[in-house]
C-alpha cells in the first residue's frame, strides 16, 4: 500500500503571504494541526501550531541570559525574532519541508514521521502539492483492514505450532525458556523470562495467533544480576486471594 491509497487530495492550505491570523483560523475551524504553504500550486513550507508556541503577543518568546544569547550568536537571535514577531505565514514557517509522493510506500512515510519527528507529510507529484499524509490517515487505514484479521478456528495444537513458529522469527524473544499451554483457544503462558519487557511482547505475540481466545500470564521473570524472582500480576493476585 502507498501513500497514494489513503492520503487526502483536498487538502486545506494557506498562501506564503497570508497574515498568520488567517492560518491560526484555518486550523481552528477544520481542527487542524499543521497547513501546507503554497505559492500558486507549488509547496514552498508548512506551517503548524509549534510555530505560534513562542510568539510575542502571548509573552511566551524566548528568554535567556545574556551571556547565553551571546553564545547563541546574531543570526539565531534573529531569526527567532521573526519567528516571535512576524506578521505573515511565510515568516513563521517551515520552509522546504519534508515530502513524499503518491507512490512512497506507507512503511518509508512512517519511518519518516518517526525520523523527523512529524505529524504529517505533503505529497507532491510535479513539484505541485497534490494531497497530505497524516497519523490520522494512517490510523483510518489501520482500521479499514480490522476485517482481514484471520478467523479464529484452528484447533490448539495449531496454536500452539503457530505460536513457536512466530517466536522463532524474533529476535528478542526466549526461545527456549517458554512453555504455552493451550485448550480450547485459551493461551496459559509458562517459563522464564530475563527481562519485564518481555512479558507484554509475549502476550501480544500469543494474541496475534489465529484461533487465540484469550492469553493467560503464568511467566517468571528473573533478574540476571541479582536472581530476583517476580511473579505476573495475574498469579500475584492469585497468591494474594488464597492468602
Amino acid at each position: 500500500m502507498n501513500v497514494g491509497d489513503i492520503m487526502t487530495r483536498q487538502v486545506v492550505s494557506i498562501e506564503r503571504d497570508a497574515p498568520i491570523q488567517k492560518a491560526i483560523r484555518l486550523m481552528l475551524q477544520h481542527g487542524i494541526s499543521g497547513l501546507p504553504v503554497v505559492d500558486g500550486s507549488a509547496l514552498v513550507g508548512i506551517v503548524t501550531e509549534g510555530d505560534f508556541l513562542r510568539r510575542a503577543e502571548t509573552g511566551t518568546e524566548k528568554r535567556r541570559p545574556r551571556w547565553l544569547d551571546f553564545l547563541m550568536g546574531p543570526g539565531r537571535l534573529a531569526s527567532e525574532y521573526v519567528q516571535s514577531h512576524g506578521r505573515t505565514v511565510q515568516d513563521v514557517m517551515t520552509a522546504n519541508p519534508r515530502t513524499v509522493t503518491p507512490q512512497t510506500s506507507l512503511d518509508e512515510a512512517v519511518r519518516m514521521m518517526e525520523k523527523y519527528r512529524v505529524k504529517r507529510l505533503p505529497v507532491v507529484a510535479d513539484n505541485q502539492l497534490v494531497g497530505i499524509v497524516s497519523r490520522a490517515n494512517l490510523l483510518r487505514a489501520l482500521a479499514s483492514f480490522a476485517h482481514e484479521f484471520p478467523p479464529t478456528t484452528a484447533d490448539d495444537a495449531t496454536i500452539r505450532e503457530n505460536f513457536f513458529k512466530e517466536l522463532l522469527r524474533q529476535p528478542w524473544a526466549p526461545r527456549t525458556s517458554i512453555n504455552p499451554v493451550v485448550r480450547d483457544g485459551v493461551v496459559e503462558l509458562w517459563g522464564n523470562i530475563f527481562d519485564e519487557r518481555e512479558r507484554e511482547a509475549l502476550r501480544v505475540l500469543a494474541q496475534n495467533i489465529p484461533g487465540v481466545k484469550s492469553v493467560h500470564d503464568h511467566l517468571v521473570w528473573v533478574d540476571p544480576a541479582s536472581g530476583f524472582v517476580g511473579l505476573s500480576a495475574e498469579d500475584e493476585a492469585q497468591q494474594k486471594k488464597a492468602s
